[in-house]
């Protein structure tokens, strides 16, 4: 799939998206996180230049997750990974592990889960309160104890207590679903509209940036309504705030609509490219 750039919706959520509209170049694809396709071999992940490296402070955890509740039966602990990223769930998540702490929890993953929390986190904002469960599908550990993993969005989950911190973040969390939608959404529609969306933004792109004109296949490929919408948000990559907020939202339909509104938004962002391009013809890519 091409990258075309993003513009994310305004609306009143808290969490916005680090793009800036009216720049030249409002790219969709971060610079230091690039899409990976997922591979045929753990043995192509040496071809890969860049991976996500693993860091955090514990210092900063955000403090309302400093609880001392008493504990219930049914509590679940998970140990984190906070990362400049969102993972969605259905999404596939390439890491290279190198820090000493995080090999010792690989090395108890290994034997045990399999599974981690991923929270997005970032210098301005700290450690997110909800995440996505990643799944351990393939591993390769290498002779200087460093592992290269492909992991897979699983559930959801919310932070309600921070358990430690030491070698690595463990906290209790909830697992978070979304709402039941009411009888007058029509959800299925809704997630045709945003398919429609995303056909055009990136068949608009492509002709931007000189590629050839094709027809854009099935992007639902018979998902549900919402895993469609995490499937949308996992593509707004370069605007992390932006997918962490459609994470967060409990209700299919707010998010389905959200992404529709940020696609329109694209969408008049590069049609104004194409008709300026159209004037003022030039050999330099226009996103």
């Amino acid at each position: 799939m091409a990258s075309p750039q993003l513009i994310p919706s305004h609306s009143s959520f808290n969490h916005r998206a680090s793009i800036n509209p009216n720049s030249s170049n409002p790219s969709l694809s971060s610079p230091n996180l690039k899409p990976i396709s997922k591979p045929s071999s753990l043995l192509q992940w040496r071809k890969f230049q860049r991976f996500t490296s693993l860091r955090c402070s514990a210092s900063s955890f955000p403090e309302k997750h400093r609880m001392n509740s008493a504990k219930s039966d049914d509590v679940v602990e998970l140990p984190l990974f906070p990362l400049p990223l969102v993972l969605f769930p259905g999404a596939v998540l390439p890491l290279q592990i190198f820090e000493f702490r995080y090999r010792i929890m690989m090395h108890t993953l290994l034997h045990t889960d399999l599974r981690f929390g991923v929270i997005y986190s970032d210098a301005e904002t700290g450690i997110s309160g909800v995440g996505c469960v990643g799944e351990i599908v393939r591993h390769e550990r290498l002779a200087d104890d460093r592992f290269f993993l492909i992991c897979k969005g699983q559930e959801r989950f919310r932070i309600t207590d921070l358990v430690r911190t030491k070698p690595y973040i463990v906290a209790e969390v909830d697992w978070l679903e979304d709402r039941p939608s009411v009888d007058d959404e029509d959800l299925e529609g809704l997630a045709n509209e945003v398919e429609s969306c995303m056909k055009d933004v990136i068949r608009l792109s492509n002709r931007l940036n000189g590629k050839l004109e094709k027809e854009v296949k099935d992007l639902r490929k018979n998902h549900f309504p919402t895993p469609f919408s995490f499937f949308v948000g996992s593509t707004f990559e370069g605007a992390p705030r932006e997918q962490q907020a459609l994470l967060e939202l409990e209700c299919t339909a707010a998010r389905l609509k959200r992404e529709k509104e940020t696609l329109r938004n694209t969408l008049n962002y590069l049609s104004a490219a194409s008709a300026l391009k159209d004037v003022f013809p030039s050999s330099r890519r226009w996103v």
